[in-house]
């Protein structure tokens, strides 16, 4: 069995108004990667021309069928190359995810109580093909710059002066190559790009004693901040989405050759939506994606790294930040926020480390290019967000209880028809949903007239 080249995104690179809550509330639920299928996710640290990449996969299927290539814009040094841990990965994902909130009514009758703003507590033998002679890499344009094993990984830093010579030299030497590989090679060819090419050691993989492919890290200078994703396409049998986590110094990160919009955030939505908030988002973020045309990168996230609210999960520590690359960090940074913002750094609040999290769902039609990126001076802070206040259901034997009624009412049909938006979901469906609260069914106000002659 030879290896298959993964060529995929993640291996390449009356009330109270909305207004007055901000961002606090109590963390309740949030719709990570695992909703969606086909979801790669890469993490990229970038500061000035410095840029540390971390490429996890989902690849699924015998060691011997995985390989990967990778664009790069020189040729990488062993040092270059590191074998990074998986849970970094998913605590950027826990931590950045799309949340949801709640709040509860107070007692419309009770004395009025000065508002206080609350925080949220937070085995077997590789059949790999005999090597090649230099005079036939030479016959088909292909240079071998370097080789390594770097933990479990074989990697060949390649170059190449035409498409189908690196596509044959790829064959030849053993890897199952999509058919449109060539066109899709051509155009890093033209850029005169290097080739990050690495496949599975099956001795080291069974060494390290994990039952799973860690993700690769690679650091280099360039001055083109970009992910390859057209390689993504040459094997792709449909669209595929792509989380991409971007750690930078100044601020927010957006696109410079796509639309870059931010999820609809902050709607109120009915109780129903807690039980089935992953269905909720991942029909939301489908709508969003439809109203851009299909075209747009998805902003769900940007905040400075160190604290939040609500938290849907720790931030990172300096340690798991460094991990990743983030290497502007060390023990003396200074930290930019009081002690009472602190979410998990041992000396200080919110460290000098902004991250945005990217959403797209891409394919050959919508997304021709590569992606483009830009760091902002943008720090002001967002989240996919949304918000459950829960009704108050006691005694409301008052004038102020009358008034929140009529205003409860109101607001189920608001919270109804904005589900129905955002979801594309049909209203009498989110009317079921919503069972005694749906509109016309929650209790109606008392008749002016009923303790008239008692």
């Amino acid at each position: 069995m030879t290896p298959r080249i993964l060529i995929c995104a993640a291996a390449i690179a009356g009330a109270l108004p909305t207004s007055a809550w901000a961002f606090c509330g109590f963390y309740v639920g949030k719709a990570d990667t695992q909703l969606f299928n086909k979801a790669s996710q890469v993490a990229i640290v970038r500061d000035e021309d410095k840029t540390v990449l971390t490429m996890s996969n989902d690849f699924k299927g015998e060691l011997t069928d995985f390989a990967l290539v990778v664009p790069v814009p020189s040729v990488i040094t062993k040092e270059q190359i590191h074998i990074g841990d998986r849970k970094l990965l998913e605590r950027l994902d826990a931590y950045s995810a799309p949340r949801l909130v709640e709040y509860f009514d107070s007692d419309p009758c009770a004395p009025v109580l000065e508002h206080r703003r609350m925080y949220a507590p937070s085995a077997a033998k590789s059949m790999s093909a005999a090597p090649m002679t230099a005079e036939r890499e030479r016959a088909l344009g292909v240079t071998v710059e370097a080789q390594y094993t770097v933990g479990e990984y074989d990697i060949v830093i390649l170059s190449a002066t035409q498409s189908t010579g690196l596509e044959t030299w790829l064959r030849e030497s053993g890897y199952k190559v999509p058919p449109r590989a060539s066109a899709a090679l051509a155009p890093y060819i033209r850029q005169n790009m290097k080739f990050f090419v690495a496949k599975v050691n099956l001795k080291e993989q069974a060494a390290t004693g994990f039952t799973y492919l860690r993700p690769i890290q690679i650091a280099y200078e360039s001055p083109k901040f970009m992910l390859p994703i057209r390689l993504g396409m040459a094997n792709a049998d449909g669209k595929q989405d792509l989380v991409i986590y971007m750690l930078t110094r100044k601020g927010r990160v957006e696109s410079t050759n796509y639309r870059t919009v931010k999820m609809p955030s902050g709607n109120e939505v009915p109780e129903f939506v807690q039980k089935d908030f992953g269905p909720f988002y991942k029909a939301t973020f489908e709508q969003a994606h439809k109203r851009e045309d299909y075209r747009a990168l998805l902003t769900e996230y940007f905040w400075d790294m160190g604290w939040c609210d609500p938290c849907a999960a720790d931030p990172l520590s300096r340690d798991e930040l460094r991990q990743l690359g983030v290497f502007w960090l060390t023990e003396s940074t200074p930290t930019g926020y009081p002690p009472y913002y602190r979410r998990g750094f041992a000396g200080g609040g919110a460290m000098p480390v902004v991250l945005t999290r990217l959403h797209v769902r891409y394919d050959n039609e919508h997304f021709p290019e590569d992606l483009m990126f830009q760091e902002t001076g943008d720090r002001q802070n967002f989240q996919a967000r949304y918000v459950i206040r829960h009704p108050w259901r006691g005694a409301m034997e008052c004038e102020a209880g009358t008034a929140y009624r009529k205003q409860l009412s109101d607001r189920l049909s608001h919270e109804a028809e904005d589900v129905a938006h955002l979801t594309g979901w049909d209203l009498a469906t989110v009317y079921q949903k919503m069972g005694p609260d749906a509109p016309g069914k929650h209790p109606k106000e008392t008749p002016w007239y009923k303790d008239l002659w008692k």
